[in-house]
């Protein structure tokens, strides 16, 4: 392909994700084929020739939209959103073509590591200029590392591969799921006792499960005291944080050694693109990130600020914790349904007033329906539905239609119950 074939294909490629994305809520949600679907589909072999580029984009339709799950459908409701703007993606392609290498963090998961690590060689460094003849290994295998129980899963993962113990706090639904700064005090001095270092804790505003909130308030004056290394996992949450009226959820963040969000879940920036600030410079060099290398990220971040303004980047945050509170109060009307948790963003923890058993069937019926997705979460040992507003193109009908989908299979999976 030369240049000229180049502007023609890009003009037609463009016009092929904008049909795309204009009537993507005509697409059933998520796909309804099997694992190895593909392999029917395709050739067992590359082709010793070249296809002709009509061939392939012909095959988009017949090979991968079958098998794709649609994230950016407004009845897509899983997870929580992965953005996505015009704007971002001109600009992924020109970052593309640029195709220069940066060198520093990549995600949200990788930044948690990346903290623990320098966390980790600051301890050391703190205990051998003390004691010098310790043995390192010594120091290693006493540390001790502290999370929510309902932090991320790649928090977990983020200790085992820096080879040192990490402990889950646990929570409580009368705190709202938040970690409380008197738990980690007693945990800290139990650990320090029984002769293990602790040297870092991972706080998390706006968890996985329900969007819960850490204390950082309490948590972080702790932390400062007992020179352990906090890092603020603000993944989903952070992008909030431009509006004024959601920066209270921030206080605190003067006690952190560094902080991470990821600009690719509500900040209109597509994947990836994840942002992180460390308040001493010099504990992270060294240990920037895992691979040497980066895309041109950033290009894609001064696209949207520069096309959306901070007002544009508001009113999208704001109109999606609108429709949250509209989700929220469709349900708080049936009195077969209740709030698992408190709606502070765009999340709505629900479940039906039962068992587990009777919302995993549920949960079942409306992901097996594929017009909508949902996925779920355990709250103090529930079975919970997550309802999280994820598309730009999600308004008031799409959340009405969904609540109608719902209460109607949620009358039929009742009408099943013994009586």
């Amino acid at each position: 392909m030369d240049a000229t074939e180049f502007r023609r294909r890009g003009k037609e490629m463009v016009d092929l994700i904008a049909d795309y994305l204009e009537n993507i809520e005509q697409r059933t949600v998520y796909p309804d084929v099997e694992p190895g679907y593909l392999r029917s589909l395709i050739p067992e072999e590359a082709p010793e020739e070249p296809d002709t580029y009509e061939d392939v984009v012909k095959d988009i339709e017949r090979v991968i939209m079958p098998g794709v799950t649609h994230w950016h459908s407004p009845y897509f409701y899983a997870y929580f959103p992965t953005a996505n703007s015009f704007p971002a993606m001109l600009a992924d392609m020109l970052s593309g073509a640029i195709g220069c290498i940066g060198f520093s963090w990549g995600t949200a998961s990788e930044a948690t590591l990346v903290a623990l690590l320098a966390a980790r060689c600051r301890a050391v460094r703190m205990i051998l200029a003390s004691d010098p003849q310790r043995p390192e290994t010594g120091i290693t295998s006493k540390l001790v590392a502290y999370s929510s129980d309902q932090a991320h899963c790649s928090v977990e993962r983020a200790g085992m591969i820096a080879g040192v113990r990490m402990k889950k706090i646990p929570t409580e639904q009368s705190d709202k799921y938040a970690v409380q700064g008197e738990t980690l005090r007693r945990m800290i001095q139990e650990d320090k006792a029984a002769g293990l270092i602790p040297f870092y804790f991972c706080a998390t505003l706006g968890t996985t499960p329900s969007c819960a909130f850490d204390h950082i308030t309490e948590l972080g004056p702790i932390c400062n005291a007992e020179k352990i290394w906090m890092h603020i996992d603000a993944a989903y949450a952070g992008s909030s944080f431009i509006c004024p009226e959601f920066r209270p959820l921030l206080n605190g963040i003067e006690f952190a050694d560094s902080f991470n969000f990821n600009a690719h879940k509500w900040l209109l920036v597509n994947f990836d693109c994840s942002t992180m600030w460390v308040k001493k410079r010099s504990d992270l060099i060294g240990h920037w990130q895992i691979p040497l290398g980066r895309r041109f990220r950033s290009l894609k971040m001064w696209f949207v600020f520069r096309m959306y303004g901070l007002k544009g980047l508001q009113d999208y945050i704001r109109k999606h914790v609108e429709l949250a509170k509209e989700f929220e109060s469709l349900v708080r009307a049936d009195q077969r349904f209740e709030i698992s948790a408190d709606v502070v963003l765009g999340l709505v923890c629900f479940r039906l007033k039962g068992s587990n058993e009777v919302n995993e069937t549920l949960l079942k019926r409306i992901n097996n329906g594929r017009k909508i997705h949902l996925v779920p979460c355990l709250l103090s040992g529930q079975f919970v539905l997550r309802f999280a507003l994820c598309a730009r193109t999600t308004e008031s009908r799409h959340i009405r239609e969904a609540w109608q989908l719902i209460t109607q299979l949620a009358e039929e999976v009742m009408q099943e119950l013994p009586h």
